[in-house]
């Protein structure tokens, strides 16, 4: 496995971290609560991480409805204070929890909740990363970032994180922190792939500025770019076409199934998988800290380790990128 610095941090993450939404559930979203992985195939998918040098699992308060926290802590109870002390805890915060008006967000009063509640959950003393899910517009930034680090103070979270935000509104929440001797965002976590590249506008160019880390999520694009859809196919069962299609419904055209059987015959020709060459091209760009891969079975994490093993020059990365948008 391979390490990096977390942005301005101290921290070492590895440059794969295992994303945990489908464990109790598929993501945030409370029509799926009760499907995903169950906690025996959880516990499966979360040994296999280990043996491969992964030292951060990556969860969020609202995933399952609480079952992948829940799954990760006890997962936790049955490994040695040596295991324990060497995987960094990452979750999140914002989506809903509950019916009640204040049981989302990220006032003072959600933060300070839910950060003892995945405390409990994960059976753990502090978080090492924690990151705000999403933008809250109805909470003005400067309660957030004070809550926040209030928490940072009493020693519950180390390290704090933003998800999902636009460059404009990390730049504000930047500036407000070095104003108010706030600790910062050290890191950003946004989608980044070969189709889905807004990030380079303006995002990794402030993460290059700032030296924030950048740790994308769904370097595959929800499964497109392994090869699992054609358009002559229909969707396999229980894939995201079938349960969560609308973010990549944009996706369903000629001219995209088209760049994929190039890059299909891309991979083929350099003896690789689809999966395998998607993620290296994410990992390959310098500001890339870490991805996070969220595998269905352990065997799904031998692409991703296979990934770490591919390297591409800039004109690579160029010449893949232009399957996409040539």
């Amino acid at each position: 496995m391979q390490y990096r610095t977390l942005g301005r941090t101290g921290l070492k993450v590895s440059r794969l971290g295992l994303g945990c939404g489908n464990f109790g559930g598929i993501g945030s979203d409370a029509r799926f609560f009760g499907m995903g992985e169950s906690e025996q195939d959880a516990f499966r998918l979360m040994d296999r991480a280990l043996e491969l040098g992964i030292n951060f699992f990556d969860t969020a308060d609202a995933y399952g409805g609480g079952a992948s926290e829940r799954f990760i802590g006890r997962f936790r109870k049955t490994k040695d204070a040596s295991v324990r002390d060497q995987l960094l805890l990452s979750s999140k915060v914002f989506n809903p929890v509950g019916d009640g008006p204040n049981d989302r967000g990220l006032s003072r009063r959600h933060i300070k909740r839910q950060v003892e509640a995945s405390l409990t959950r994960l059976g753990a003393e502090r978080l090492d990363l924690y990151l705000v899910h999403e933008p809250d517009p109805e909470t003005p930034l400067e309660e957030t970032l004070d809550t926040l680090g209030d928490l940072v103070h009493q020693g519950k979270i180390h390290y704090i994180g933003a998800s999902n935000f636009e460059a404009w509104r990390l730049t504000r929440a930047l500036w407000l922190s070095d104003k108010n001797g706030l600790p910062r965002f050290e890191w950003i976590q946004n989608d980044y792939s070969l189709l889905s590249r807004g990030q380079e506008l303006e995002m990794l160019p402030l993460c290059a500025d700032q030296q924030l880390g950048f740790t994308p999520f769904s370097p595959l694009a929800g499964g497109w770019l392994t090869g699992k859809y054609r358009n002559s196919e229909d969707y396999p069962e229980g894939s995201r076409m079938t349960l969560r299609p609308e973010p990549y419904k944009h996706l369903v055209n000629e001219k995209i199934f088209s760049a994929l059987r190039r890059f299909r015959k891309t991979a083929e020709d350099r003896g690789v998988s689809m999966g395998s060459l998607a993620m290296a091209w994410v990992l390959a760009n310098p500001l890339t800290t870490a991805i996070i891969t969220g595998p269905r079975r352990p065997e799904h994490l031998d692409m991703a380790e296979a990934a770490l093993e591919i390297e591409l020059s800039e004109d690579e990365r160029a010449d893949l990128a232009a399957t996409f948008t040539g």
